[in-house]
């Protein structure tokens, strides 16, 4: 198993930055992607961003240019910064870990609401 325990949320005015982190313990030997994912009241969870133990990094359209996701693969935390944030960015926000094994794992969530 593994756990996940994420930090960084809050609330924020738009325009802001916020930035999140999650650290990784338990079985962490075989992880390969860390992200992030978010999931608005009514819609469905989607991909904010990833990144492969290669380095390898995804971002959905909406986030690019303003969120940097990285990760440090000797603590087993991945990061995300998150500027110019906007309204519509308001989700709960979970860390998610992908082992070689194919098991995936999820953070609890923590809440970034952008509001004035």
């Amino acid at each position: 198993q593994v756990q996940l325990v994420e930090s960084g949320g809050g609330l924020v005015q738009p325009g802001g930055s916020l930035r999140l982190s999650c650290a990784a313990s338990g079985s962490i030997f075989g992880i390969y992607a860390m992200g992030w994912y978010r999931q608005a009241p009514g819609n469905e969870r989607e991909l904010v961003a990833r990144i492969t133990s290669g380095g390898n990094i995804n971002y959905a359209d909406s986030v690019k240019g303003r969120f940097t996701i990285s990760r440090d693969n000797a603590k087993n935390t991945v990061f995300l910064e998150m500027n110019s944030l906007k309204p519509e960015d308001t989700a709960v926000y979970y860390c998610h870990v992908k082992k070689t094994d194919n098991n995936n794992y999820w953070g609890q969530g923590t809440q970034v609401t952008v509001s004035s």
